[in-house]
């Protein structure tokens, strides 16, 4: 890849990537990556476990003082490095400034394009294996947050039962903070959670993830809360139900992702909710919570045959809320694999 870039080495400053490429977990350091060797800086405070993670594929150097001026030290050790590429997505105008002036002027620097990226969206089977069980600890961490769920709860006493499940079924971390919305919050795609008092026969979505090893699986749940559902929210949840069911039975690798959108709006369309359904169907998952590929009516470019996507259609009605299902789903060469339990029948906490 860097020979097809004309790179002689790529500065990896992503701590995603950094974690791709070296298993560090840490949170400060950078890497070069050359045809035949791999550098990683970082601080003192990382001296033992950067060596642990990361000493096997590559040479780690600790800095006392300042890791960017350590690093311009080191690159000469590399080897004859004419052009050096850059994260440009990843790094601020103020260390890409350090290239401009100083030691960093003695090599040319290139913006170069989401490299790594391109290698991580196709998932191996460790990778694999790490989404399916931050998955399977997710789905235990739901069970029993709803079990808990009663009317007159707040928003963020959910929430926090959940993240608290999450962290007892042992998620290493929360990807992004458990999204509870209840009532016409529900419809709110991306709704924080707030001290609102949940209702009985309300919808409550709850939007969260789990992440083992580094990686993360991402989950949507709508349920009804302390009431059988009424006719309305049946006919609105069976909607995208089977909209959610279409679409992860049907993607593939090698389609589009604007078909493989496509799966999920066109019958949510049919049915005059187009409109009340705004975001994408999905997104690629790994050691972030969203990256490539995108499902989306944009998105021209054919699914990698490996990655992981979610599949997450969902409807909002103004005033009444909203109902989102979203499963965790393997491109592989078989066809489409469920990551997560795929458990989508209407629940009423009653």
């Amino acid at each position: 890849m860097l020979e097809a870039e004309g790179l002689d080495a790529l500065l990896v400053t992503s701590r995603p990537n950094i974690r791709y490429l070296t298993g560090f977990s840490g949170s400060a350091g950078v890497a070069v990556v050359t045809r035949g060797e791999v550098l990683f800086v970082t601080d003192f405070r990382y001296d033992e476990q950067a060596r642990q993670q990361c000493g096997a594929v590559a040479r780690v150097e600790i800095e006392g003082t300042s890791v960017w001026d350590r690093l311009l030290r080191e690159l000469p050790t590399l080897g004859t490095l004419g052009v050096i590429g850059f994260e440009a997505h990843a790094l601020s105008v103020k260390d890409a400034e350090r290239f401009s002036s100083g030691p960093g002027a003695a090599w040319r620097w290139k913006a170069a394009g989401e490299l790594v990226e391109r290698l991580r969206v196709r998932k191996d089977a460790g990778e694999v294996a790490a989404i399916r069980a931050a998955a399977t600890l997710a789905t235990g961490a739901l069970r029993d947050a709803l079990a808990t769920v009663r009317p007159g709860q707040k928003e963020l006493e959910i929430a926090g039962e959940l993240e608290r499940a999450l962290r007892r079924h042992g998620s290493e971390a929360h990807p992004f903070p458990a999204i509870v919305a209840s009532g016409p919050r529900s419809a709110l795609p991306h709704a924080h959670s707030t001290s609102r008092t949940v209702a009985a026969g309300e919808w409550l979505l709850l939007d969260f993830g789990a992440v083992v090893d580094g990686y993360c699986a991402d989950m949507t749940r709508t349920v009804v809360v302390g009431a059988r559902a009424d006719d309305s929210q049946r006919a609105l949840y069976g909607l995208v139900q089977e909209a959610q069911r279409l679409a992860r039975e049907g993607v593939h690798a090698g389609m589009s992702g604007r078909d493989a959108d496509a799966l999920a709006r066109d019958p949510i369309e049919a049915r005059g909710f187009g409109a009340a359904f705004g975001h994408s169907t999905g997104h690629g998952l790994g050691l972030e919570v969203h990256e490539a590929p995108r499902l989306a009516r944009t998105a021209a470019d054919p699914l990698p045959e490996g990655a992981v996507v979610t599949i997450e259609p969902g409807v909002y009605v103004a005033g009444r809320g909203g109902v989102r299902i979203e499963d965790d789903v393997h491109l592989s060469g078989d066809g489409p694999v469920l990551l997560t339990d795929g458990s989508t029948d209407l629940l009423e906490l009653v």
